[in-house]
């Protein structure tokens, strides 16, 4: 992996996204970022310059990132990164917000 600062998936039908770690990243499907419930799902800071580790397969279905922070149990489906490449403005706009409503921001370290 040469860019340790996006994933580029290509899909079987030609689409093709570079997404970029920090929004994989704050975005992690994991239960530390998303919680069991909406109310529980927590929105990091300081991620800018958070960069790509490693990617492994999990079956057929999905890989998981490991990033330098050591963040590492998110699992991402191939259905979720496909969503997460389609709407990647709108979700990167959202985190934006949320930062901004919590008082956060995304060079500081932080979560609520």
């Amino acid at each position: 992996m040469k860019d340790r600062r996006a994933l580029n998936v290509t899909f079987d039908d030609g689409q093709t996204f570079s997404l970029p770690a920090e929004l994989l990243r704050v975005t992690s499907p994991s239960a530390e970022v998303q919680g069991h419930s909406e109310s529980q799902r927590k929105t990091i800071g300081g991620k800018r310059n958070v960069t790509i580790l490693s990617v492994d397969p999990v079956g057929n279905y999905a890989v998981r990132i490991g990033f330098d922070d050591m963040h590492s149990t998110g699992i991402y489906s191939w259905a979720f990164l496909r969503d997460l490449g389609s709407n990647a403005e709108r979700r990167f706009q959202d985190y934006l917000d949320d930062l901004s409503a919590k008082g956060l921001d995304r060079d500081r370290p932080g979560a609520r």
